[in-house]
């Protein structure tokens, strides 16, 4: 099949479009609003986009929470949840009013950060502290409005839990990442395999 998602309808019993990219990471965003309420909430249009200095990306469909929270305060952490936190971090998913606090819905811990005011999660092997580089907004061809925005971070401070830790290098079968697979669709990841870039020398040649 093919569809044009400009102009065409796809004629499937639900849309494709966010199960063809997967398996998405996830980042569980904590923030702190300007009146003091911790909000917790999952993203799967989340990744890495440098390592030299470290920058993240996600990106927020119309005005959440956790972007307004971003705009006010100019920083957020990323909590990487694992497998045994998918009940809590599917708690955040609702849309709450701004003045709950989901670290409460989801029964986790707020736990203070080293760089930043905003709050991490105690239980999460992995939280990363960020502040605010810039927000992009995104323009259609057509000229359809897109309600989605583009919050890049710059990585301040990393908590790494020492229980993912194994021969200095994060062990991601310790880990057990969650991500998002599409409609409804989540997994875990368990099996990883090794493989080696190959050395090209300047002609071209693998070596």
């Amino acid at each position: 099949m093919f569809h044009d998602p400009r102009h065409d309808a796809h004629g499937l019993a639900h849309g494709p479009w966010m199960a063809l990219i997967a398996p998405r990471p996830i980042a569980w965003i904590s923030t702190v609003s300007a009146e003091g309420v911790r909000n917790l909430a999952p993203y799967s249009a989340f990744n890495t986009v440098a390592s030299k200095p470290p920058f993240v990306m996600f990106s927020s469909d119309g005005p959440k929470d956790t972007l307004a929270n971003i705009e006010a305060s100019g920083e957020f952490c990323v909590n990487i949840p694992g497998d045994d936190l998918k009940e809590a971090m599917n708690a955040t998913s609702g849309s709450y009013p701004p003045e709950v606090d989901e670290f409460a819905i989801a029964g986790v811990t707020p736990a203070p950060c080293t760089n930043i005011d905003a709050p991490r999660v105690a239980e999460a092997p992995i939280s990363i502290e960020c502040r605010l580089a810039k927000i992009v907004g995104l323009d259609t061809s057509t000229g359809v409005p897109c309600h989605n925005r583009v919050v890049f971070g710059e990585v301040v401070g990393i908590h790494i839990a020492d229980r993912i830790l194994r021969d200095g290098k994060v062990a991601t079968d310790l880990l057990r990442p969650l991500a998002r697979l599409g409609y409804r669709d989540y997994c875990t990841v368990t099996e990883t395999f090794e493989m080696i870039r190959p050395q090209v020398d300047q002609t071209g040649t693998r070596t």
